[in-house]
């Protein structure tokens, strides 16, 4: 197992520190930045890592605007990139006080610093809007190496998970698939930054009728190959990804980064762990062999009007748990859920159970972790249900890409995901 080089005590911590060294492959951030902050926050302290990410984010953009009115193009660029990954990072244990104005500022900061450097790219990445029930979804749309002016590629639809913003998806593979001569059309839906900061929009299960509109819009565009369509999930994206190719026939390849097959196992193992200690202790006495029986006796508890003895629980396990904690605060923002109770409901209904996953068509890639911090195992059980044509791609701590989507190895993850959809689609 990979040793925490910072918050050996929390390793929620650790892994967002790890998430944003692992960006430096592709210009998100400097190890150097990186580390210097990180070593300045005390585990645990929200606030503290909010003011150190966002007091560095601020030095790097100051130096991007510098650099930028003295005509030193890259130079400008490379630092509004890192300075909007870093302000992404500084607002984001915020979420547990929705009205925080930290959280906008931040928010607006990144999106403001990645379109600066967006334009400073070549070619430039566009900014796009895409039509969406009446309103929009943000996304980016990269033009992929070498291409000229409206020429049709193989085109990768690609979104974040539970809590990552689109524009981090330049560096978690946008591009990476760019630079191969893929086009890369990126995109937040509902749930995720873009759509939840600007019109409240919540995450919704069915996300067919997400990707369904960005498909669309993808096939309005000259240079999108309607024959050569991918989608590609990260972290919870691995999950809604899927679920949308099971829907959608204008898919011909799926990549999950890394695969989810229930994401209601995710937020009730915990619970489900917490219930069965405490009634085995209050138990053992008596040697009573009867627990709960995992999901089917806490799924109806979860869905129920009220029940303070279940969401004693759950305020115990965030006390005492920083990721449960934190898992819990981003789930109600996200989800614009009440409570953790209510969240956690919400997110029985995501899931690829019901032969979901057997009615994906296309050749589909799944991607593990072997130290994956939410959802081990989940990957495999994914794989298991598929009857398309599938690889199931294994990452391992010895190659120091065993953390959740290979946090910390992105050069060793995309080449081998996208060597991968090359032979898919046939591009050598």
């Amino acid at each position: 197992m990979m040793r925490p080089l910072l918050f050996p005590d929390d390793q929620q911590f650790w892994f967002e520190t790890l998430r944003s060294l692992g960006h430096t492959a592709y210009g998100g951030a400097d190890i150097g930045e990186v580390v210097s902050t990180a070593e300045a926050i005390t585990a645990g302290d929200y606030d503290g890592w909010h003011d150190r990410w966002l007091a560095t984010a601020d030095r790097v953009a100051t130096v991007a605007d510098k650099a930028a009115a003295a005509g030193h193009r890259v130079s400008a660029r490379d630092a509004h990139l890192r300075a909007s990954n870093y302000y992404r990072s500084a607002e984001f244990f915020l979420h547990g006080r929705p009205d925080d104005p930290r959280i906008p500022h931040a928010y607006d900061r990144s999106v403001a610093c990645f379109h600066a450097a967006a334009g400073l790219f070549t070619p430039a990445i566009e900014p796009v809007e895409i039509p969406y029930e009446g309103t929009t979804l943000p996304g980016y749309f990269y033009h992929g190496r070498g291409s000229g002016t409206g020429e049709r590629r193989a085109t990768i639809l690609m979104c974040n998970g539970f809590d990552g913003t689109v524009e981090e998806m330049h560096v978690f593979g946008a591009a990476a698939a760019a630079e191969r001569g893929y086009h890369v059309l990126s995109f937040d839906g509902p749930g995720q930054p873009g759509p939840r900061h600007r019109q409240g929009l919540g995450f919704r299960p069915d996300w067919e009728h997400v990707v369904g509109p960005v498909i669309d819009y993808a096939l309005t565009r000259v240079d999108v190959d309607p024959m050569h369509i991918a989608l590609l999930g990260v972290s919870m994206g691995g999950e809604l990804m899927p679920r949308a190719a099971a829907f959608e026939p204008r898919v011909n390849a799926l990549i999950a980064l890394d695969g989810v097959y229930d994401l209601g196992d995710f937020v009730t193992a915990e619970i489900t762990a917490e219930i069965t200690a405490e009634i085995t202790a209050e138990k053992a006495a008596e040697k009573a062999a009867e627990v709960p029986g995992g999901r089917a006796d806490l799924d109806p508890r979860l869905r129920a009007a009220s029940d303070p003895d279940l969401d004693g629980v759950i305020a115990g396990l965030m006390a005492d748990n920083p990721t449960v904690r934190w898992m819990m605060e981003q789930g109600m923002w996200a989800c614009n859920a009440p409570t953790p109770r209510a969240f956690c409901a919400g997110f029985l209904d995501y899931h690829l159970r019901d032969g979901t996953a057997e009615e994906i068509a296309c050749p589909t890639l799944v991607c593990s972790a072997e130290e994956d911090l939410f959802f081990s195992g989940q990957p495999e059980r994914l794989f298991e249900h598929l009857t398309c044509k599938k690889t199931l791609l294994a990452f391992t701590n010895a190659e120091g890409a065993a953390a959740h989507c290979q946090s910390g190895a992105q050069r060793l993850a995309f080449a081998r995901i996208y060597d991968w959809l090359d032979e898919v689609f046939g591009r050598r």
